[in-house]
């Protein structure tokens, strides 16, 4: 088992008397990795050593930092199928998706480096004669990155990829049941030569270690990515700072499938999208909205699909679904599936698995529901393999019901009609939609987020990732050699 300390000012030190913590595989129980459980003056020392880079950082050109990222990106691709492989073990996606959420980063990493010779700002006419008008970026400082266990390499390179183009310095926190690949996301940039300082990881609970993060006069921005409800006090604390807080948060999104569409398609985008990443993803297809025309039928065709669909070791290149990443998911997903049992019809699934190497693992069936409209597992967020179909009789009623939760991250529709997709492209209160594809499956160079509960409103990813992480300067160059006065009424200007 792999002992990691934190990262402080380019070293890795374990302080004096520190209580540790453990990860482990979903699928064993077996440990993983061992941690520092960082308190508060840990936090304080990190905060002081990104605050003591920053200048340095800050002074580096952009394109210099971009360098840095490309050595980042080559050493990230180089580890790939050992990095891969920990993303599997320690968070329990399938191998397949183990090495997606490293390429995702490579990619990432790769796209942000190139921000190093762009990072545009605007130039604008004068209403006077002889002056010119432009803004610049210029990075906050401090940030603090708080991530998901999810995608735990490529959430965190989202945020810190974008953060340190921009001339940021970071102290990171990752969530502490796949603190391993955090940890390797930091040895990826000390490999390819940040300077010290300039990214600080602290592991240890969000109570502790988050909540020094967020207080700290020194931070000033939080970038976070989790649940609802912790998100509203991350938002609550950071605001007693006048801090800006970017919150990346939950969804409960729908999959279109009209009577027109191409169903074999549709299916296997159902598929993907509901119990892929065992339904832990916040694009995640979590209702299935089918018109009444082809309900029953493309029901029968997914039942049917998951007949032969592999649940197990997600090692395996074989296997579908592997666990859920935790006791406490497991706990929660089947809790949800109990509420369903009590209004709505179970269609398949809805049991832990147990027997042989099901018992050492956090594994559970897909699981799908028939439901109304309105019920809790139609719109509440439940983070696991569990998908609520809905009976819909018009394309006006799907998008009625698609719309009507408290999320708006993703959204799909699937049909052949190309008037009918352009309108829902226009009618759907969600920041990403697809037509004819699933809810999951965003690319790095597009922006991610979403509206309503889902978040504060800002992206990540795309070429918008750098608007969290900068500030806008307007700069007013006179060369008239007079003093001219804006926005004062002068009709005998020359």
């Amino acid at each position: 088992m792999q002992e990691y300390g934190l990262y402080l000012d380019g070293k890795w030190v374990t302080p004096t008397g520190a209580s540790r913590f453990q990860t482990i595989n979903p699928a064993t129980r077996e440990p993983v990795g061992s941690f520092v459980a960082g308190t508060a003056a840990d936090v304080d020392r990190a905060v002081s050593a990104a605050a003591k880079a920053f200048p340095s950082w800050r002074d580096t050109p952009a394109p210099r930092r971009g360098e840095v990222l490309l050595a980042a990106a080559v050493e990230m691709r180089r580890r790939k199928e050992e990095l891969g492989r920990l993303v599997t073990t320690e968070m329990g996606k399938v191998i397949g998706e183990g090495r997606g959420d490293v390429q995702e980063s490579i990619d990432f990493i790769e796209y942000m480096a190139g921000e190093g010779r762009r990072l545009f700002g605007e130039t604008v006419p004068s209403e006077l004669p002889s002056k010119f008008c432009l803004t610049v970026r210029q990075p906050k400082g401090v940030v603090a990155c708080i991530t998901p266990w999810n995608f735990p390499t490529a959430i965190p390179n989202w945020k810190i990829a974008a953060a340190l183009i921009c001339g940021n310095t970071i102290v990171f926190k990752p969530a502490s049941n796949t603190a391993g690949c955090g940890a390797e996301v930091v040895r990826v940039y000390e490999a390819a030569g940040l300077p010290p300082g300039v990214l600080n990881f602290v592991t240890g609970s969000g109570a502790v270690v988050g909540n020094a993060m967020v207080a700290d006069p020194r931070v000033r921005l939080v970038s976070f990515t989790g649940g609802v409800e912790t998100g509203r006090d991350v938002n609550v604390r950071g605001a007693q700072g006048l801090k800006m807080v970017h919150l990346e948060l939950g969804g409960k999104n729908p999959l279109i499938v009209m009577d027109d569409a191409d169903l074999k398609l549709a299916l296997d985008g159902v598929l993907f999208g509901a119990f892929g990443t065992a339904g832990q993803r916040c694009t995640a297809t979590s209702r299935l909205i089918l018109h009444e025309r082809v309900f029953d039928e493309f029901l029968g065709m997914l039942e049917d699909r998951l007949r032969t669909f592999s649940v197990g070791n997600p090692i395996d290149p074989a296997t579908g679904m592997g666990p859920v990443a935790s006791a406490d998911q497991e706990r929660k997903i089947l809790e949800y599936i109990a509420l369903g049992q009590k209004d709505s019809k179970l269609r398949r699934g809805g049991h832990k698995l147990t027997g042989g190497a099901y018992d050492r693992g956090f594994f559970l069936e897909p699981t799908i529901f028939e439901t109304q409209h309105g019920s809790r597992i139609s719109k509440e967020e439940i983070f696991g393999p569990v998908l609520s179909a809905i009976r819909v009789g018009s394309y006006e009623e799907a998008v009625r019901v698609a719309n009507d939760v408290e999320y708006g991250l993703s959204s799909a529709i699937y049909t052949r009609d190309v008037n009918r997709a352009f309108r829902a492209i226009h009618d759907l209160e969600a920041g990403i939609t697809y037509v004819n594809a699933p809810t999951i499956g965003a690319e790095v160079q597009l922006p991610f987020g979403g509206i309503k509960n889902t978040g504060t409103g800002g992206r990540e990813a795309g070429s918008v990732a750098v608007e969290e992480f900068t500030e806008i300067k307007s700069v007013f160059i006179d060369f008239s050699s007079r003093l001219q006065k804006a926005q004062i009424d002068t009709p005998n200007l020359p």
